[in-house]
């Protein structure tokens, strides 16, 4: 079914958890909360499915996404164990994690549109204004989401 090998699904439902989670935790708090149940739910979803893009993925650019993904997702989770960083902390910690989202999305969204509806997908071709116009949306939510979180970041040290 829509062209995914078993290998392929380990993938996509291993990763699959941190979209809804990832949205829950944006919705509840703002930005992902890394020391929470949803948050280390979030954590090894997508530990998964990073990790298993090296398997399934043809271009390049996956395995890319996969290590980009990888660094910011242990980058993420792992400045909150140390003081160091001080009040740049949490800014790294939730830049980190959201970014993580947004790469999650990229492939989400372009792989969904390239395979359903099975069979007849809706996208053929990667420069189709449909996938163009579904990844300038996501690039433009990561930035105004980031912005968002900076400024409320920002307000929330100051009171």
């Amino acid at each position: 079914m829509f062209g995914i090998s078993p290998l392929g699904w380990v993938h996509t439902l291993g990763s699959l958890p941190a979209i809804p989670l990832a949205f829950y935790m944006f919705a509840r708090h703002g930005r992902i909360v890394p020391r929470s149940r949803p948050g280390a739910i979030y954590f090894v979803s997508m530990f998964i499915g990073a990790a298993t893009v090296f398997l399934v993925a043809h271009q390049p650019v996956s395995n890319a996404i996969g290590v980009v993904t990888l660094i910011l997702l242990l980058a993420g989770y792992g400045v909150g164990l140390t003081q160091r960083l001080g009040r740049a902390g949490v800014y790294i910690e939730t830049i980190c994690l959201t970014l993580t989202a947004f790469l999650l999305m990229v492939p989400t969204v372009s792989e969904t549109l390239r395979r359903v509806p099975d069979g007849h997908p809706l996208v053929t071709d990667l420069k189709s204004p449909l996938l163009l116009g579904a990844q300038a949306s996501l690039l433009l939510a990561l930035i105004v989401g980031i912005t968002a979180q900076v400024i409320y970041l920002r307000r929330q040290r100051a009171t």
